[in-house]
């Protein structure tokens, strides 16, 4: 583990690099490492509010996930960090003092308006953006005391979520999914040599609905013929087939299959939205690519907007990622937040997934999350 403190007026932020083993290797289309994850973490506390004297103040918690395909690793976050931190400071002062007076809508406000300071800033980041919005968020939830998605204005009735597997073989992946019949829906990850036959044994012992994500793995012609295979062994969507800027082959695709097409790696930020109707039929919003829970819930509600079919995503984070996550999730169609459980050990409790599937959003303060001891 590695860490580094940054500080900007009354705020004080230590960022730690987690390196953290996958309970099953996990790979995808794209070239990655299956056996481990690599995310930042942050803890924010502000030198400005202290409850008593003598006694500690209240502590956000924050994640970043640094994927390189958008360009970002846990040194590019480390090194922005600063720079986010400093811009923020100036909005997270009007949003403390509101949380501090129980007006939830004047600091969600301020911290939308922070998260705009962040943009414009610094252009792309959005792992290192999503942490400093998080622990921000968390921290003035934490003030208010209430908790997260009370303080986005949002409900805590959410979907289930679905759990992933990664491409392997055809076998094993089956064995991976028969240990999750239990969840209602199953995401597996496509674009290997052998997919139908992994996904023919696959429904073999898995009951519920199945998703597929090719993360940009697929050719044209050779998508386009799957897709009644796909419907005749009950898939409910296709994320992601084509690659990121081919949006005239996901409309091609799209215009050929009775599946929705949801953009993922096309769809980073709420700026990218308008360009995709008429393309795809719904998007994946994530918290690592668009900059945070407050950005997230910003572009799920204008996807919503602009007609298009929600999904939720994660990346494999652990709970305070996918914490800052589900604090929205009552905005999405579909839920695929299930990256800590993809961990061996995740160094987070308080997230609890109900029997349902559902991650219960409970009245704790800010992500109702800790650190394990």
């Amino acid at each position: 583990m590695t860490g580094s403190i940054v500080s900007a007026g009354p705020l004080s932020l230590t960022a730690s690099t987690l390196r953290l083993p996958f309970r099953d290797p996990f790979r995808i289309a794209r070239e990655s490492d299956a056996r481990a994850t690599t995310t930042v973490v942050v803890e924010v506390v502000d030198a400005g509010h202290v409850p008593a004297p003598g006694a500690a103040g209240p502590v956000g918690l924050g994640e970043g996930f640094p994927d390189t395909y958008y360009g970002e690793t846990e040194a590019t976050v480390h090194a922005v960090l600063p720079l986010l931190l400093a811009a923020a400071v100036p909005h997270w002062e009007t949003a403390r003092d509101a949380a501090l007076h129980l007006d939830v809508a004047g600091a969600r406000a301020a911290l939308d308006t922070a998260s705009d300071a962040l943009d414009a800033e610094l252009s792309h980041n959005g792992a290192a953006k999503c942490a400093v919005d998080i622990a921000l968020r968390d921290l003035a939830a934490r003030l208010a005391g209430v908790p997260l998605h009370v303080l986005e204005g949002l409900s805590a009735e959410i979907p289930p979520t679905d759990f992933t597997v990664g491409i392997d073989e055809p076998g094993i992946v089956a064995e991976r999914a028969a240990r999750a019949a239990a969840f209602p829906f199953l995401k597996v990850k496509v674009g290997g040599r052998a997919d139908l036959d992994t996904l023919e044994r696959v429904r073999a012992v898995f009951p519920g609905v199945i998703r597929v994500d090719a993360n940009t793995g697929w050719e044209p012609e050779a998508g386009a013929a799957l897709v009644p295979e796909l419907v005749r062994l009950g898939v409910e969507l296709i994320e992601q087939p084509f690659p990121a800027h081919r949006l005239d082959q996901l409309a091609w695709l799209q215009e050929r299959s009775e599946l929705p097409i949801i953009a993922d790696e096309s769809a980073v930020t709420i700026l990218d939205l308008d360009r995709l109707v008429g393309v795809v039929a719904g998007v994946n919003v994530k918290l690592a690519k668009c900059g945070g829970t407050g950005p997230a819930r910003r572009m799920l509600s204008r996807a919503r907007e602009l007609g298009f079919r929600t999904f939720l995503g994660c990346m494999e984070e652990t709970s305070v990622g996918i914490a800052g996550s589900a604090a929205v999730a009552s905005l999405a169609e579909w839920v695929d937040l299930d990256g800590c459980l993809l961990l061996a050990n995740d160094p987070f409790e308080g997230l609890v997934l109900g029997p349902d599937h559902r991650w219960i959003l409970t009245d704790a303060p800010g992500l109702g999350v800790a650190r394990r001891h």
